[in-house]
């Protein structure tokens, strides 16, 4: 029966040709919106997630409960990276200490942020050009490409850094080699980011030792347990830290920091759902008036109740069908240019991306476009169902 139903409603709409043309136009446009709003939905989080992994560390231990750095530094590290190495569920262990300086002799614009790290361990950039620096070197310096065009720097250029980390006593300038140009995670797109080693970020910021950093980073090992694993060792190595997973950390930003975007998304989700349901729910009900005295006639020929309505569903599903599979692919071309638009603002990750496409946000996009071909239906199938066969045949032979 469903078969004879669609081929029935197709015969339908194809006599219409300009009806049926609207109708796919509208529900691509409409479609195409709606998919864009689920690609935003999780876009961003996505995206998030897969940087943090791309940094190659799955676990993060910092001195306070909050998603960025903003507690005291730990000490002591040299010791406590030392103990965690120990531990069978964790593969690798780098510091993090930020620090922040000044490019001398360059011009406006000049400040950068700088990470001191431990270059004997896995390092969290990935070397563009040049060479990865080497343990011992004397102030190696990695740069970002935003620093490298700023600045005209390349491999083997020197530099000298100002230090300004807070109220520190003012350090002495630190002369530094550029020894490669990187790609660092979660990096803004017009930041000036540079990296060396954790002594020379510490004479950067005029402190006498170097043994303190902002936050600790994690390699677990997959084969003893993986990410929880590891963190439980830190936990029960080091208690005073606070410990968040790739996972717990997603998690975290899901349910505060990108919320925004879940709630925008889902508001615009149902308001273009809302005008789709009415263009089609429009368009069923002037074709139903206009074939009134078809359709009864088909009813006092024997066609029952039944087949009728599911003649108009089906006239829903052909028209919301053929549009909804046109919008994913106009969705996800415009999906490409609003990305360029949003990853354009100050402050953005460059590799960031607010639109990302997933199996999931499909299933949603067909579920949905299911659901609303069943819902615009609803009326002008109620107008087929309640239709007085004698009556309209007679005001269709009398008009």
């Amino acid at each position: 029966m469903i078969g004879r139903a669609l081929a029935f409603a197709w015969l339908r709409v194809r006599r219409e040709p300009g009806r049926l043309a609207l109708g796919v136009a509208g529900v691509t446009a409409i479609g195409a919106l709606l998919f864009d709003m689920l690609l935003l939905s999780n876009g961003l989080l996505v995206s998030f997630r897969e940087r943090l992994d791309r940094s190659g560390f799955d676990v993060r231990a910092i001195s306070s409960d909050s998603p960025v750095i903003a507690g005291p530094p730990i000490d002591n590290v040299s010791a406590k990276m030392a103990l965690l190495r120990e531990a069978p569920s964790i593969a690798a262990v780098q510091r993090v200490r930020i620090g922040s300086a000044d490019v001398a002799g360059m011009p406006a614009a000049r400040h950068v942020a700088i990470a001191g790290v431990d270059l004997a361990a896995p390092v969290p950039w990935t070397v563009l050009e040049g060479t990865p620096p080497r343990p011992g070197s004397q102030a190696p310096l990695v740069i970002n490409r935003n620093m490298a065009l700023r600045f005209h720097l390349t491999p083997a250029s020197h530099v000298v850094l100002n230090g300004r980390c807070g109220d520190a006593a003012r350090p002495l300038p630190v002369d530094a080699t550029v020894v490669a140009v990187a790609e660092f995670q979660n990096d803004a797109s017009d930041a000036l980011t540079a990296a060396s080693s954790a002594e020379a970020v510490a004479a950067l910021c005029g402190e006498s030792e170097s043994d303190t950093a902002d936050m600790l980073l994690i390699r677990s090992n997959p084969a003893a347990g993986g990410p929880s694993a590891a963190a439980a060792a830190v936990r029960t190595a080091l208690p005073a830290l606070h410990v968040l997973t790739n996972d717990q950390i997603v998690d975290r930003f899901s349910r505060v920091e990108f919320s925004y975007f879940r709630q925008l998304s889902s508001v615009l989700t149902a308001v273009t759902l809302f005008f789709g349901l009415l263009l089609i729910a429009v368009l069923l009900t002037v074709s139903v008036n206009q074939q009134l005295g078809e359709m009864a006639a088909l009813r006092a020929l024997g066609f029952s109740r039944a087949r009728v309505m599911a003649g108009v569903l089906c006239e829903s599903v052909l028209l919301i069908g053929i549009g909804g599979a046109a919008a994913i692919p106009v969705g996800g071309l415009l999906s490409f240019w609003l990305d360029d638009i949003l990853r354009s603002l100050p402050g953005i990750p460059s590799d960031a991306h607010f639109f990302v496409f997933t199996a999931h946000a499909v299933a949603v996009h067909a579920a949905l476009l299911a659901a609303g071909a069943v819902l615009a239906a609803v009326y002008p199938m109620r107008l087929v169902a309640a239709l007085p066969i004698a009556a309209t045949l007679r005001r269709e032979v009398v008009s």
